[in-house]
Parts: structure tokens; C-alpha cells; sequence
């Protein structure tokens, strides 16, 4: 296992799906994990399970598409811990929305204002932890940001992964002398995200044969903020099982 021993790791949409599956697996690795989400219930359960299992896990509320949220929430990170090794914008909606003539605006802001906005939000206000530790940063986007056959009618949610890749490259390309940044993008996750649990429908274009796991998506993310990933900046890696060849 790619050791995590006494790093602080904040990992956003760590409620359930990968982010929960990235908490537990980062608190297995040593790392002092707080679980941001939205749904406190969720969220303190996650942490209670993690701290079960011998882990160090927190749980803050904070909606990171409000930029106040976030603010407030570092506030309460540097108060716990006094720095941050590991920032892991997990967080996102994946709503299908209907033909682009019939799409709410208000329905791509709000896919934007969390998947995107988000992102920055969070970069921004832990960037300064960041740079004095040395620390990286890991974005989950999407095959959806890459290729479009893979997105059918969300316009939004892929403008939003894309645009999440692209801010990875220019925070690795500005920031790369003391922090790293990379991307994952993974295929169809397993994930409570999808209502239609009907995954056969996805087989004929994956190579693998299936659909992933939250677990998988754990373990590559892992490797990638810990110290065995140290000359890895700017990547943008696909978790697809060969959907995106």
C-alpha cells in the first residue's frame, strides 16, 4: 500500500461512491482524513466507521459550491490540524438533462457551480497549506470531460469534467515547483450516483467487460497523492477498463 503516514487529506463527496471508498482506503494508508459532504447524517457515519476501523477521520459540512462554505471549512481544517497534505476534489452531480433546446440554465449552473466551481473553490483556500507542505492535489473528473461519445445528452456535466482537467494542468503547470496536481478520469463507477443499476447496458463498450469499482478508483487515487507518485504532475489518468481506447 502507497503509505499515508500523518498527512491531512480532505476529500470532498466523501459521503459515498469513491469518495467514501478514497476515505477509508487513505485513512488505511495512515492519513488523517476529513470527510466533507453535504449530508451530515452520511457523513458522520462514514467518519465513525473509518475511526471503527482504527482510522482518524472527521466529518465537516460544507456545500463547495458556496465559496463562504469553503472558506469556513479550511478555517475549521487548520484549527483540527494546522496544515493540509492532500486535497481531493471529489465532489460532483452527474444530472442527465434532456435536449439542449429543452435545458434549464438553472440546472447547468448548478452542474457547474458544484463540479467546477467547486474545484475552485476549494484549490483557492487550501492552496496556501499546500504550498508550505508540500502537498498535492488530486481532481476526479470524467471520460465525459475527454471524449463525447461517452457523455450522450449531459452538456454540462462534461463541460464540467473538461473543464476540471483543464484546471488541473494549469494549477500543475504554475504550481508544480511545490505542489502536484493530477486528474482521474474514470469510466462507469459502480456508484450510487447511477439510479439505472442496470450496468449491461455499458459491456459492448468497455474491453474489460464491466463496469468498475469504487474500491479501484480508491487505489489508483492512493498511489497518486502519495510519495510514490512524486514525479507524476499534470497526468490525466483514465480508470475506464479501456472504454476511451
Amino acid at each position: 500500500m502507497n503509505r499515508l503516514d500523518g498527512k491531512v487529506a480532505i476529500i470532498t463527496g466523501g459521503t459515498s461512491g469513491m469518495g467514501e471508498a478514497s476515505a477509508k482506503r487513505f485513512a488505511e494508508a495512515g492519513a488523517y482524513v476529513v470527510v466533507v459532504g453535504r449530508n451530515r447524517e452520511r457523513g458522520e457515519k462514514v467518519a465513525e466507521d473509518i475511526r471503527k476501523n482504527k482510522g482518524a477521520s472527521v466529518f465537516f459540512q460544507a456545500d463547495v459550491a458556496d465559496e463562504k462554505e469553503v472558506k469556513a471549512l479550511i478555517a475549521q481544517v487548520d484549527k483540527k490540524y494546522h496544515k493540509i497534505d492532500i486535497l481531493f476534489n471529489n465532489a460532483g452531480i452527474f444530472p442527465v438533462t434532456a435536449s439542449l433546446e429543452d435545458m434549464e440554465m438553472s440546472d447547468w449552473d448548478k452542474i457547474m457551480n458544484i463540479n467546477a466551481s467547486g474545484v475552485v473553490h476549494m484549490t483557492k483556500h487550501a492552496m496556501p497549506y499546500l504550498q508550505e507542505s508540500h502537498g498535492v492535489i488530486l481532481n476526479n473528473a470524467s471520460v465525459a470531460g475527454m471524449h463525447s461519445f461517452a457523455s450522450g445528452k449531459t452538456y454540462a456535466y462534461s463541460a464540467s469534467k473538461a473543464a476540471m482537467i483543464q484546471f488541473t494542468r494549469m494549477i500543475a503547470k504554475v504550481y508544480g515547483e511545490k505542489v502536484r496536481a493530477n486528474c482521474i478520469c474514470p469510466g462507469v463507477i459502480d456508484t450510487p450516483i447511477f439510479v439505472n443499476r442496470d450496468f449491461s447496458r455499458y459491456f459492448d463498450s468497455i474491453p474489460m467487460g464491466r463496469v468498475g469499482t469504487s474500491k479501484e478508483v480508491a487505489k489508483v487515487a492512493n498511489f497518486l497523492v502519495s510519495d510514490d507518485a512524486g514525479y507524476i504532475n499534470g497526468a490525466v489518468l483514465t480508470v475506464d477498463g479501456g472504454m476511451s481506447v
